[in-house]
């Protein structure tokens, strides 16, 4: 094990930033969190590879048996569409659904969380991108309550009070953000993460370590969320390379279930050019979200080594470290994405050499638009976008 903390106290109740229901087996009780906040006929939402596997068989059932009429929804993409949530909400009022269970990765529990958002909406979804106070264009007492149920250690977006919902029209990814959005319950239950393969497992976890990251470089003045991202990178170099080489390591797993979860809830304070590019590189290539930030992660740190120095000194020392400060983070990330078997280039992403120049500018004006690049530690432009991209094509990690 690689770690003295007893299994049986990975268990608990919390009630931050929602209420959690965390420890293996805990999905035995979604009933009874399904009758707590009132749901009797609760729309499932899950990817279309987990629709058709035991786990969603045997949820559903355990929702029938306990009295429930629940429906099944799986008609999404990786990356959700607009069209993947006007499918959800017709189903949902067809149904006469009265609550949304999202079960899955991040792409499920966003699609279910913008489902239950929009249910009783009369306005575009894109009218309530995170933007100025859009959000308070919305009916609140028409959103319909979740209960999240992650199958990844990645997002975090069991705890998020957004979606990042692609636009297809415009092929640009678009947070749509409303405070209801954040779940009313989450059940983390690591024996859900345990048949994740190799790969996705590799992908989410590093999308994890980006978020508590990113959260902890952001400028601002923000301790409560600088904390929760330390302690939350400490899980996961800890417990990261556990789940890669023991993928049936529960007590490993039940850590980076909750280290996502630290990670959704520490980005409040902010992320960065990695999500600011990789939100752009997702729409248009249509990538995995966490590949995408483990790629583009050591070229943006070095993008901003002046800004984040002292920091890295801190998270060096924390992380206990055998090199110290930035040097010592970056060694550590760039051997942990080896570990995990994370290209080092973003030629798997699509972004090869003889990039045009015309797709180079759509991907940095998209970033340079997304809610994510304010945060980021240096003022980004589009010169410096662009030498990131170009360093992450080459293979480039220079201070």
């Amino acid at each position: 094990m690689t770690t003295s903390i007893p299994t049986p106290a990975l268990y608990g109740n919390w009630h931050y930033p929602t209420t959690v229901w965390f420890g293996a087996g805990r999905i035995r009780e979604l009933v009874t969190a399904c009758q707590s906040l009132g749901f009797s006929a609760p729309l499932l939402v899950t990817d279309p590879w987990l629709a058709t596997q035991p786990m969603t068989t045997e949820v559903l059932a355990d929702l029938a048996a306990g009295g429930m009429c629940p429906t099944l929804f799986s008609d999404i993409q990786p990356n959700p569409t607009g069209e993947n949530i006007d499918a959800g909400v017709a189903v949902f009022q067809a149904s006469a659904n009265d609550g949304v269970i999202g079960l899955g990765g991040g792409s499920a529990i966003d699609a279910a969380k913008a489902i239950a958002f929009m249910a009783g909406q009369t306005q575009p979804i894109w009218d309530f991108e995170d933007i100025g106070n859009n959000w308070e264009q919305a009916n609140p007492g028409k959103i319909a309550p979740t209960i999240a149920i992650p199958t990844t250690a990645g997002t975090g977006s069991e705890v998020g009070r957004s979606s990042v919902i692609l636009q297809t029209s415009t092929q640009t990814k678009r947070i749509i953000f409303h405070p209801r959005m954040m779940p009313k319950m989450v059940i983390l239950d690591a024996s859900l993460t345990t048949a994740l393969p190799l790969h996705l497992t590799a992908a989410t976890g590093m999308d994890a370590l980006t978020h508590c990251f990113e959260a902890y470089c952001a400028p601002g003045y923000h301790p409560m969320a600088d904390g929760i991202a330390l302690e939350g990178l400490r899980l996961i170099k800890h417990h990261l390379p556990a789940v890669i080489t023991e993928g049936d390591n529960l007590e490993s797993r039940a850590h980076m279930l909750i280290a996502a979860s630290m990670g959704a809830t520490a980005f409040q304070k902010g992320l960065g050019a990695v999500h600011a590019l990789s939100h752009a590189v997702g729409a248009l290539y249509n990538t995995h979200h966490g590949l995408t930030n483990a790629i583009f992660l050591p070229y943006v740190m070095a993008a901003n080594q002046p800004a984040i120095e002292p920091a890295m000194d801190r998270l060096a020392r924390w992380l206990g470290l055998d090199i110290p400060g930035f040097d010592g983070v970056l060694t550590w990330i760039l051997s942990l994405r080896e570990h995990c078997q994370i290209p080092h280039t973003a030629a798997v992403l699509g972004l090869l050499p003889e990039i045009e120049d015309d797709q180079l500018t759509k991907i940095v004006n998209m970033a340079m638009a997304d809610p994510t690049a304010a945060s980021n530690p240096l003022p980004l432009t589009p010169e410096r976008l662009k030498d990131i991209v170009m360093s992450a094509i080459h293979g480039e990690v220079s201070k």
